[in-house]
């Protein structure tokens, strides 16, 4: 039976299509529609439900040593209230999954992870630890609310004083006070949009909503779904677990290198990635020139020859067309080239491009 957040009854309240996601009942839209939720991020502000993700707190004297051990990425030039992106690898090399990191101190830590791989990832954790950490999953008491758009700083600056406001990109405060909500605020997002995303208790989380959308309505925020949330990361050319990554597919194939360090003595997979050498297959983005729109998990041809597959695609609403992100042999990644996807038996034209399709101006 899926679970509910905090926010259900608000969803319902207002007036959201309620569909099961990662064991949770989630919104996909409201009455407004995915296109408009979409474009609000991008000119305005929208306010999202993501209190189902996972939160696994990490302690102890060598928190840092099991961080280095179980994730790609290297944290010992972090600075406390910093974030920091990173995979964890299976002993193949293939992604467990991804996720983020906060630093609250020498020896505290917290890990962001996604939903659908809470259960699996705190279970590989919980593996691998090193003698002297904890590791602890908050994620049935931590509500998360994602704030996001243009519009955001000036709406929580109705809110909290300047230096209760993350100032840098994949930066935090871990205690803020919203009217008398103890929270914790980074600036990060899953949109390519500026944006905060906040923690707070289950128990403030609708007393948070409420009072974000009523202080954003002036600004035109309005609430989003699902559906919008898979549109903006495409459109940003942000990887989804179970499409652009999986326990088969690794890092560097998925184009993450920047969040794996191959130079750290040590990690899980590390010895499958080095023995591994260049990635084959390397994460592409598609700009789709033919007549459709190409969807995941269909097959890519260089002429006759199959050279790969769509992992994730729709008609992005801001650019007005639409794109995929593929995996393609090296060979054929070259932007410019042409390629052609088997849509349901019909062939679609299509061309090599970067993947980040949108970029916010600063």
């Amino acid at each position: 039976m899926e679970k509910k957040t905090p926010l259900y009854d608000i969803h319902v309240e207002e007036g959201g299509k309620i569909v099961p996601f990662a064991g949770y009942l989630l919104p996909v839209q409201y009455g407004t529609g995915v296109i408009a939720e979409h474009m609000a991020v991008r000119q305005a502000c929208g306010l999202f439900d993501v209190s189902h993700m996972g939160e696994i707190l990490f302690t102890g004297k060598t928190a840092l040593d099991s961080l280095h051990h179980i994730m790609t990425n290297r944290f010992t030039d972090m600075p406390v209230g910093k974030v920091r992106y990173t995979v964890m690898c299976n002993e193949h090399g293939g992604c467990v999954d991804d996720l983020i990191v906060y630093k609250f101190g020498e020896e505290c830590y917290l890990a962001v992870v996604n939903a659908s791989n809470r259960d699996k990832d705190y279970a590989h954790i919980l593996a691998n630890l090193l003698p002297g950490t904890k590791a602890e999953d908050l994620s049935d008491n931590v509500a998360e609310i994602a704030l996001q758009g243009p519009k955001a700083p000036e709406i929580l600056a109705q809110l909290l004083p300047p230096e209760s406001i993350p100032k840098g990109y994949y930066t935090a405060v871990q205690s803020a006070d919203i009217d008398g909500m103890n929270c914790m605020i980074s600036r990060t997002g899953y949109t390519g949009e500026l944006g905060y995303e906040i923690f707070t208790a289950n128990e403030n989380a609708e007393k948070l909503w409420r009072l974000l959308r009523k202080t954003g309505e002036p600004y035109g925020l309005i609430p989003c779904g699902l559906g919008a949330r898979d549109t903006l990361r495409l459109e940003a050319g942000m990887p989804l677990y179970g499409h652009e990554m999986d326990e088969d597919i690794t890092p560097l194939e998925a184009d993450l290198g920047f969040g794996v360090k191959l130079d750290k003595p040590e990690f899980i997979g590390r010895d499958a990635l080095l023995a591994a050498g260049e990635p084959k297959r390397i994460r592409v983005g598609l700009e789709i020139t033919g007549r459709g729109i190409v969807r995941e998990h269909q097959p890519l041809f260089s002429g006759d020859r199959e050279i790969g597959a769509s992992t994730s695609g729709t008609h992005c609403p801001y650019l007005g067309k639409p794109v995929a992100m593929a995996l393609v042999e090296r060979e054929f990644a070259a932007p410019g080239t042409e390629l052609e996807a088997d849509v349901r038996g019909r062939r679609v034209a299509c061309r090599v491009i970067p993947y980040v399709f949108y970029k916010r101006s600063k």
